[in-house]
C-alpha cells in the first residue's frame, strides 16, 4: 500500500520561500550560509555532546546547540570537496572527498582530468578544540569517498570507516571498472595519524544489477557500481548497503569482511538506492530511492505515489536465512511545483520506545515525520517545508533531518541550518531521550 496524495487541484502551493508545515511543527531556529561556506552546498550532520557538525561542499561548520533556540556558529573550516560527508568520534572528524583535487590539502583545486595526478578520499580532523579543528590525516581510496560510515569495533580502540563510492570509468586513473567494492579503514583511536585502508572487500561478485540503459534518465534502473551509502547497527553485526541498483543486508560480525546475507532489486520502481535505516528492533529497514538524482522534480501526479520513494522491507527469518521482505512503499502526501527538487533523502529514527518513527528529508518537498510501525500501512505525522525558491542560486532544499534530544536539525542544500520542534503526543516521548554522540548512519538501540 501507498500513502495517498492530494490532487493537484485540490491542493494550494506555497509562495515563493513561504514556509508552511502541519500544526504539530514549527521553526524554532534558522541560521543562513555565512562565509566562507557561501555558496557552497549544504549536506549531512553529525552531534556531540553540545555540538552539531554540518558538512558542506566547501568544508563544514560546527554550531553550539546547547541552546537549541539559540543556535550559534563556533567554527568554520574551509576545505573544499564534494561531499564532505561527516562523521564524529571523541575528539576526532571524519570527513568525505568524493571529488578529484590537485592534491589532498584544503587549499587544493578541481583536477577534472581523471589522467593527470589527483587525490580524494577521507580527510581526518582534530576537534578537541572545536574553535580551532586541526586537519591531522588524509587517506587516499578508489574513487574517492562520496560517503562513509563509522563502525565501531567490539573492543573500542579501533575505528573503521566503510568508505561507499561508485561510478568508474576507463578515464579516470584511480577509479577504473569494475568498482564493486568498498574501502575499509582502520583508524587506531588513540593513534589516528596511522590510519590506513586495511580491506577492500568486493561486495558484488556478479557485478550486481545491470540496471536499465536503454531507458532515459531519470526512469531507468541504476546500474550497480559500487554503494552510496551504508547503515550499520553493530550491537546486531548489521549492515545495509544501498548500492544503486541494489539493496543489501550484510553481517558484519567481521568488521573488515562485510558478507552478504540477503539481496534485493525494485526495476519497476526503485531507480536508485540511495540510503538506508534500520528500526530500533533491527526487524526492518527503510531504503529510499534518489530517483531523478535529487535534481529532478518528481512529487507530483505524472511521477506517482511509488516512485522516488521510501520502500519499507521487513527482515523476516533468522541468521543466514534471513530475508528482506517488501511491506510498502511511503511518499510525502503534497505534490510539489515542477520547480522543485524533491524525493526521498536522509533521515533518523526519532527515539519513541516500542514505534517505529522517523524523521527525513525531501530536498524541497521539506521535511516529513511518519510512523512505519505498521510496515504495511505507514502514516504520516507532520511536516515542514518552504515554497518554491526565491532566488534559484539558494535552491535545493533539506539534505539531512535528523533528530537530536529533543529537536529536528536541518541542512539546507542552499539555506543553511534550520532548527525545527514536533509537539505531538506521539513523538513526545522521545524529547526524554538524550544522546551523547549521533551518527545516523551508525546506530544504537535506544529505550532499554
Amino acid at each position: 500500500m501507498t500513502a495517498g496524495v492530494p490532487s493537484v487541484a485540490a491542493q494550494d502551493f506555497p509562495g515563493a520561500d513561504e514556509i508552511v508545515s502541519s500544526p504539530n511543527m514549527e521553526q524554532v531556529a534558522y541560521l543562513p550560509p555565512t562565509a566562507p561556506l557561501v555558496g557552497g552546498t549544504g549536506t549531512d550532520i553529525a552531534f556531540q555532546g553540545r555540538y552539531a557538525f554540518v558538512g558542506n561542499y566547501l568544508g563544514f561548520t560546527i554550531y553550539d546547540i546547547k541552546q537549541p533556540k539559540k543556535t550559534t556558529i563556533v567554527s568554520q573550516v574551509l576545505c573544499p570537496g564534494s561531499q564532505n560527508d561527516v562523521s564524529v568520534k571523541g575528539n576526532l572528524l571524519f570527513l568525505s572527498t568524493d571529488s578529484r583535487r590537485s592534491d589532498d590539502s584544503c587549499a587544493s583545486t578541481t583536477q577534472n582530468d581523471g589522467s593527470q595526478p589527483y587525490w580524494e578520499g577521507m580527510k581526518i580532523f582534530d576537534i578537541s578544540d572545536k574553535r580551532a579543528p586541526r586537519y591531522i590525516k588524509s587517506v587516499a581510496t578508489a574513487c574517492g569517498s562520496h560517503t562513509h560510515t563509522l563502525v565501531p569495533d567490539k573492543r573500542g580502540k579501533v575505528a573503521y570507516l566503510y568508505v561507499s563510492s561508485y561510478g568508474p570509468s576507463e578515464t579516470i586513473s584511480g577509479c577504473q571498472p569494475p568498482h564493486d567494492k568498498i574501502s575499509i579503514i582502520e583508524v587506531p583511536l588513540r593513534h589516528p595519524t596511522a590510519a590506513r585502508v586495511v580491506a577492500t572487500p568486493t561486495l558484488f561478485p556478479d557485478g550486481g544489477n545491470a540496471g536499465e540503459p536503454d531507458l532515459d534518465y531519470p526512469d531507468r534502473t541504476s546500474a550497480t557500481t559500487g554503494c552510496h551509502d551504508i547503515t550499520v547497527y553493530p550491537e546486531k553485526d548489521l549492515a545495509a548497503g544501498a548500492c544503486m541498483g541494489d539493496g543489501v543486508l550484510f553481517d558484519i560480525s567481521d568488521r573488515t569482511a562485510p558478507r552478504e546475507i540477503n539481496r534485493v532489486q525494485d526495476d519497476q520502481n526503485f531507480a536508485f538506492w540511495h540510503s538506508a535505516t534500520f528500526n530500533n528492533a533491527g526487524t526492518k529497514v527503510i531504503f529510499t530511492d534518489e530517483l531523478g538524482g535529487g535534481g529532478a522534480a518528481t512529487c507530483n501526479a505524472e511521477i506517482g505515489e511509488e516512485r522516488g520513494a521510501d520502500g519499507i522491507y521487513d527482515i523476516a527469518g533468522r541468521g543466514d536465512h534471513r530475508r528482506l521482505v517488501f511491506k510498502s512503499y511511503f511518499k510525502i502526501d503534497r505534490y510539489q511545483t515542477d520547480e522543485e527538487n524533491c524525493v526521498a533523502h536522509n533521515g533518523s529514527l526519532i527515539p519513541v520506545k516500542g514505534k517505529d518513527i522517523m524523521v527525513q528529508s525531501w530536498y524541497m518537498g521539506g521535511v516529513q515525520v511518519w510512523d512505519f510501525t505498521d510496515s504495511s500501512h505507514p502514516k504520516k505525522i507532520g511536516f515542514w517545508e518552504r515554497g518554491p525558491a526565491a532566488d534559484p542560486e539558494t535552491s535545493g532544499g533539506t539534505w539531512s533531518a535528523y533528530y537530536y534530544n529533543g529537536y529536528i536539525y536541518s541542512s539546507d542544500l542552499g539555506k543553511g541550518l534550520d532548527v525545527l520542534r514536533i509537539n505531538d503526543r506521539r513523538t513526545d516521548p522521545a524529547k526524554h531521550v538524550r544522546y551523547d554522540e549521533l551518527n545516523v548512519q551508525t546506530q544504537g538501540h535506544f529505550g532499554r
